[in-house]
């Protein structure tokens, strides 16, 4: 390992996901390879957004622009992008500034042309995977509404409980953290607050 900085880039894409077991792979690894967790500077997204345009990832790529981190570590290269156009670019991007992606879950290190080649096969797979969900999620849906039996979600209902979130606010939690207490996203979090 370098003495340069260390990043750490955890994302979840689904409102029903948690980092919690990514965070863990990675301490995991970066204990095992003598660095304190707690030295590593952390890169999170939350809030699912598909494209490359999100908080945590502005923020490492800022850090990684200025010359602050040199290594990324994450827990698994598919969290990094949704595409494999997206995914490629942002990875040939870091490798061309000197920047070295280690990849905790596939235990590898992608740095040089080899590991771009592997990456974006791993982008590639990551894609088509979600195409296919998205398919058979749309054909299910389909039949569904075939049969009478999908309606869709109805006009004002919710996903968690509005007064939970009205609750937890009055307890003094941020916006942030009650998004992770209903398991959404920060933007429905705000909007459930917005209509308690």
């Amino acid at each position: 390992m370098t003495s340069d900085k260390i990043g750490a880039y955890l994302r979840i894409s689904t409102a029903t996901q948690q980092a919690d077991g990514q965070r863990f792979d990675v301490s995991a690894w970066l204990v095992n390879h003598g660095i304190d967790p707690a030295a590593v500077e952390w890169f999170e997204d939350t809030d699912h957004r598909e494209t490359l345009d999100r908080p945590g990832l502005n923020a490492l790529q800022s850090a990684i622009f200025q010359g602050v981190v040199k290594t990324i570590v994450v827990a698994d290269v598919t969290r990094l992008a949704g595409t494999i156009v997206d995914g490629v670019n942002l990875l040939d991007g870091w490798l061309s500034q000197g920047c070295r992606l280690v990849s905790v879950r596939q235990e590898f290190d992608f740095s040089g042309s080899v590991g771009m080649m592997i990456a974006s096969l791993l982008f590639g797979l990551s894609e088509t995977e979600m195409d296919t969900r998205r398919r058979r999620q749309a054909a299910g849906i389909a039949a569904a509404k075939a049969a009478g039996k999908y309606k869709g979600r109805q006009v004002g209902t919710f996903k968690a409980d509005v007064s939970r979130a009205a609750e937890l606010r009055r307890h003094g939690l941020t916006g942030a953290e009650i998004a992770k207490a209903l398991g959404v996203s920060r933007r429905r979090a705000a909007r459930y607050l917005r209509s308690a």
